[in-house]
């Protein structure tokens, strides 16, 4: 007993080391891998440039800055198009069209960052995006072109439209009208917010910059793709609106030096979504608007044929804005800027002089930003030949190539005839720069790489060891080292990683495929029994879940379980939808049954329930309306009519909330008869009995949390859940051990996880349901409805094994008394259990959780070394940010959340409350 006591204790040393290591190394290779960029303080003034008078003259002072968030190129450009005005005025040489590309992450917060500074922000805003209390991703600090005009001090700064430009600009518009959704449905009111404030803004003539923010094409992108039938009616909308504000400017004379900027943030792929790297995600439009325009004869042909690329007209960098704003609306180009002032607009300056000093400004502005980040004074002076010869740097080189371009500007100040094309080295060198400084978002710290992967191999090697002690026989490893080494080889491929819920899909099926295979062996199952009744629902639900959504980069927005057969019928989609709460309500009525009364148990576990589906109904309602028959709304939602809908989520969380207080009432009540003097409860089994009951409390939180079309996917849980039940008592000693209800739980997780619409891009995180009952903005309660959103079948999963783990527990437990010669009597059975459940808790025994812990823990350390590993060999990928660094984020979430606050601490608790 004591060699045993003893090995137990060193596996769980091993396994607290491991699970401590593992958000060690998450935490410093974070450090390393995601760069801290240096920003330059204060705000740009106009210095003077040698050989050079004052800066050329603007010919505008007052902005229009229209963002229609989506706004995808073809959405303006095509034959298509709903903007037919706006084609117009390209014809007419009044808008002169781009398309603007957009880095990855495509999500809003750091595309206005580009934007409004010119300059790359951090990858890690595409977490800051979601967060609407966050103030650390605040530019009031930072030199913008919107800092620029107010500093101008010739107007007013107004703003209608997503508070995301609130929270970046803090204080700094004089009129402000933030507009935000929960809802994605919201088309209609989110832009209507914005467009009853127009008529009267130009009419007032003390503002010299307006920003509009739209909101509802995103939406509808979000809802129905981008060939939702909601798109071109949207696009004519927005187009009234580019209509009437070109109008107002023609006729206006206060408005007459005017610049409308028409744009959108980022665009979207074939599903609706954004934020990864696909061409629809980063080809947003971007048109330059006025009458002036027009001097400059650019008529272009409009509307053009599609282009699979997304690519029309010319195509400049989103940051260009930054510089092309400064020179057009005469202000310094902002400090951080990496942006290049866009040469189309060089002939509103008809003196080459005026084109040279805005060019110059331009590379003057980003020399600096060069000698600030290489920490050298490059072009301070001309470099010498020998060093021109073999340069050492990057930065140097660039600096050897300046010298042609320099004498260019210098020919065309003085001015020296000079043909047409002067001015294309000098734009060719700002490009080369741009790109050189844009990469410096790829400068790692190499010392905290290595020293996060050593920790992770650390952990590997902490948790393998506690695996082999803890797990009898060790062969039964087997499976999960395949399972942990495959993974991690398909980390270091760029397809595989996108598409990676087909390796989860296949060694799910594959390993069921063998469970189910397993029971045509024993002696007390017959062929086609085992075949109609078993495998083939185990398999063919597997199948379905597969099929559920389609999800990945290569196959998002395809034909699905969902777009095929859920969304186009709705009254069997309702059918399935009632049948999941009636089953979820029948387990929650039968798991209080006998602990009180039936006329308390069926009324209150009815009222929840009911009042469950209502919000759920309600929601789609909001969310799709397309989708609520009319039954559902006639019956079940004309008796709560009038409630809202954060109302409705309340009263659900806080039933939720007292019945989950009831539940651990009455386990800590059964916790106090076990170790008391009196009888224990004769309902009290173990575990699983005590935490039965919560477990179906969280199905009720899952199907609140989940998108309506998945709710029928947690009928297809309950079935793969009744079979690894029945597993677990099967005959002849083939019944599922610790290590085989690990490795099914882990694959379970995963597969529910990618079934249910996930994915490694940053674009398939769901926040529909991420405001269900929140009225403002909390970090903790939004962050905790998310994960629940997106991790639903996952948590569910989590739940569900520990229950499972009580009935291997029990099953063994009467094993070792049947073995030991114990005739069954119930009084010695009692009393043997309870004094098995104490050894087991003090260490006496390894219990059948710290073998589950054992699998997670070393699956988890795998997959953790495996995506550092690969995020450092493949760091100058071209996908490192678009592929490998939005993997990270999901492998933090899988480790941090899922694995330690799931796996390990919460069902740890409960494990440990029904042990006793």
């Amino acid at each position: 007993m004591s060699f045993r006591r003893n090995g137990n204790l060193s596996s769980t040393l091993l396994l607290i080391a491991a699970n401590v290591l593992i958000p060690v190394a998450i935490v410093i290779f974070a450090t390393g891998f995601f760069p801290y960029k240096p920003l330059l303080p204060g705000l740009a003034q106009y210095e003077p440039l040698d050989g050079y008078g004052e800066p050329p003259e603007a010919p505008f002072d007052k902005l229009v800055f229209m963002v229609v968030d989506a706004l995808r190129s073809d959405f303006v450009y095509t034959t298509n198009s709903g903007f037919k005005f706006t084609q117009s005025l390209i014809r007419h040489g009044a808008a002169i069209p781009f398309t603007a590309h957009a880095t990855s992450p495509t999500v809003t917060m750091p595309r206005l960052k580009a934007i409004t500074t010119g300059s790359v922000p951090s990858f890690l805003d595409v977490v800051l995006n979601i967060d609407e209390g966050d103030e650390s991703s605040s530019l009031a600090s930072q030199d913008t072109w919107l800092a620029q005009m107010k500093a101008k001090d010739t107007g007013k700064l107004v703003m209608y439209g997503d508070d995301t430009w609130l929270k970046l600009f803090p204080g700094t518009f004089d009129r402000a009208d933030g507009t935000t959704s929960f809802f994605v449905a919201d088309f209609t009111e989110v832009d209507h917010n914005v467009t009853r404030n127009i008529p009267g803004e130009l009419r007032n003539d003390d503002w010299n910059t307006m920003i509009l923010h739209y909101l509802g094409l995103d939406h509808i992108g979000h809802k129905g793709g981008p060939r939702s039938p909601h798109m071109v009616p949207k696009q004519r909308e927005m187009d009234g609106i580019v209509s009437q504000i070109y109008k107002a400017i023609e006729t206006q004379d206060h408005l007459k030096s005017t610049l409308f900027v028409l744009c959108g943030d980022h665009g979207m792929n074939d599903a609706g979504n954004h934020g990864a790297s696909s061409p629809g995600e980063t080809s947003p439009a971007l048109l330059f608007i006025s009458p002036k325009l027009k001097g400059l004869q650019k008529n272009q042909d409009s509307p053009l044929p599609d282009a699979e690329d997304f690519q029309f007209y010319s195509t400049v960098e989103q940051s260009d804005l930054a510089p092309t704003l400064a020179a057009l609306l005469g202000f310094p180009i902002p400090k951080n800027n990496l942006g290049v002032l866009i040469a189309d607009f060089l002939s509103i300056w008809p003196k080459k002089a005026d084109q040279a000093y805005l060019l110059h400004e331009n590379a003057r502005q980003i020399q600096t930003v060069i000698s600030a980040a290489s920490g050298t004074k490059t072009f301070d002076g001309a470099l010498p030949a020998e060093s021109c010869a073999s340069p050492t740097s990057d930065y140097e080189q660039l600096a050897c190539e300046w010298q042609g371009p320099s004498n260019n500007l210098m020919s065309a100040r003085v001015g020296d005839d000079m043909d047409s094309q002067w001015a294309l080295p000098v734009v060719t060198w700002l490009r080369k720069a741009q790109e050189l400084m844009s990469g410096m978002a790829s400068n790692y710290d190499m010392s905290r790489l290595i020293l996060g992967q050593i920790t992770a191999l650390l952990a590997v090697i902490f948790s393998l060891s506690a695996a082999i002690k803890t797990v009898s026989p060790t062969r039964s490893l087997t499976p999960l080292l395949v399972i942990s080494i495959a993974y991690s080889i398909m980390m270091f491929a760029s397809s595989y990683v996108e598409e990676e819920q087909h390796f989860w899909y296949l060694a799910t099926s594959t390993w069921f495929g063998y469970l189910t295979l397993r029971g045509f062996k024993r002696a007390n199952t017959t062929f086609p029994a085992h075949l109609l009744l078993t495998a083939f629902p185990v398999l063919a639900s597997l199948r379905l879940l597969r099929a559920w959504n389609q999800t990945g980069q290569k196959h998002a927005g395809t034909p699905d379980i969902v777009k095929l057969f859920i969304e186009p019928h709705p009254h069997f989609l309702w059918l399935l939808v009632g049948l999941t709460y009636f089953w979820t309500h029948r387990q929650l009525v039968y798991s209080f049954h006998g602990r009180i009364p039936v006329p308390i148990n069926y009324p209150v576990m009815t009222g929840l329930v009911l009042a469950a589906f209502t919000f759920k109904a309600a929601f789609t309602l909001e969310d799709a309306p397309e989708l609520v028959v009319e039954f559902v709304k006639s019956s079940l939602l004309d008796f709560t009519r009038g409630a809202s809908l954060i109302a409705r989520a309340r009263a659900v969380f806080v039933g939720l909330g007292l019945v989950a207080m009831a539940a651990m009432g009455f386990i800590l009540w059964e916790m106090r008869g076990a170790g008391g003097n009196r009888k224990r409860s004769r309902r009290k089994k173990g575990p699983a009995e005590a935490i039965t009951t919560l477990q179906h409390l969280y199905t009720i939180l899952a199907l609140t949390q989940s998108r309506t079309a998945n709710i029928p996917v947690f009928l297809i849980f309950n079935l793969l859940y009744w079979f690894l039940s029945s597993e677990i008592d099967a005959p002849d000693g083939t019944g599922l051990s610790t290590v085989e209800l690990g490795i099914s739980s882990l694959l379970l997780q995963y597969a529910s996880f990618f079934a249910m619409g996930g994915s490694n891009a940053i674009s398939s995180v769901d926040l529909s349901n991420a405001y269900n009952g929140v009225s403002n903005f909390n970090v903790v309660l939004v962050g905790i409805l998310t994960y629940v959103g997106n991790w639903a079948g996952p948590v569910w999963w989590a739940f569900g094994t520990v229950v499972l783990l009580g009935e291997i527990w029990r099953r063994d437990q009467r094993q070792k008394r049947l073995g030991s010669g114990n005739n069954g009597k119930r009084g010695s059975d009692e009393k043997e259990e309870e004094a098995e459940a104490k050894q087991m808790l003090e260490g006496g025994q390894i219990s059948p959780f710290k073998t589950y812990v054992a699998v997670t823990t070393l699956f988890t350390a795998f997959s953790v070394a495996a995506v550092m590993a690969a995020c450092t060999i493949l760091r100058t990928h071209l996908f490192v940010w678009t592929v490998f660094s939005p993997k990270y984020l999901y492998c933090v979430a899988w480790s941090l959340v899922q694995h330690l606050v799931i796996n390990v601490g919460l069902s740890g608790l409960l494990f440990w409350l029904g042990s006793f």
